[in-house]
């Protein structure tokens, strides 16, 4: 019999208005972020959006690590006041539950020590919950932008990111230019501490954020990135190094494991 277990992997849900039960407010998820932490090692479990402090302190010290997910935007209210009525039409609504449970996880991850990765809407919920603000909308707020918002080609590679030589992501993807995906029309603008911008795309949009070099202590695996290597992974390599280099920074201490 093996000794050992898989790291279990904490993904936070989204949820749905009506679901296929009853029309309920039902948990909501694409199979590619389980799928991928499978791919990666690990065992996958998604947890539903309840907003309650020891629900979410017992889910982190039940788990080896946290994914962070995308999915709809980020109540502007939380991080920015008095948003042009023009700006505020561009915002998709979400679920305040799932806003006020993913900052409950950011708050618990970072007491409680575990490791993190962001992705998309992730991504810019780590931002906003340790004090950083968003761009609201890419196209009305960033003169000459690309075109981010490629959910026809959710699945391929649409643009280049270049990388920060010598940080988490270089040395997990193994390079310092990316090819990445692109679904998103909001983007990380102040950049909150302890972060640092370690990836960006060529017109500045911010690709990828980790902890900053005197805060890589803080926890033990850090890395929020814009992009969706869950829809790359299986056909692109350096996607699934994301996955293999996170579970295996969730993995449990040998005492553990015996």
């Amino acid at each position: 019999m093996p000794t050992g277990r898989k790291p279990l992997v904490l993904i936070s849900g989204s949820t749905e208005k009506r679901g296929v039960e009853f029309d309920d407010l039902s948990l909501s998820l694409s199979h590619n972020y389980p799928r991928a932490i499978q791919a990666g090692g690990g065992l996958p479990w998604v947890a539903p959006c309840l907003p309650d402090k020891s629900f979410v302190a017992e889910s982190v010290a039940r788990c080896d690590g946290v994914l962070l997910t995308g999915g709809d935007d980020v109540e502007p209210k939380i991080y920015r006041k008095n948003l042009p009525d023009e700006l505020a039409k561009t915002v998709h609504a979400a679920d305040p539950d799932r806003d006020l449970f993913e900052l409950m996880l950011v708050d618990e991850v970072f007491r409680q020590r575990k490791p993190l990765l962001a992705i998309c809407r992730g991504h810019q919920v780590l931002n906003v919950a340790l004090g950083g603000t968003l761009i609201v909308d890419i196209a009305a707020e960033v003169p000459n932008a690309l075109n981010h918002s490629r959910t026809d080609k959710k699945d391929k590679i649409v643009h280049e990111t270049k990388i920060e030589a010598g940080s988490l992501l270089a040395e997990t993807t193994g390079t310092t230019t990316l090819g990445v995906n692109s679904s998103h029309h909001q983007a990380v603008e102040k950049v909150a501490k302890p972060l640092r911008i370690t990836a960006v795309s060529i017109d500045g949009i911010v690709e990828g954020l980790e902890l900053r070099t005197a805060d890589r202590h803080i926890l033990p695996f850090l890395l929020a990135v814009q992009f969706h290597p869950e829809r790359l992974f299986a056909r692109h390599n350096e996607h699934l190094k994301i996955f293999k280099t996170f579970v295996a920074a969730c993995t449990p201490d040998l005492g553990e494991k015996l």
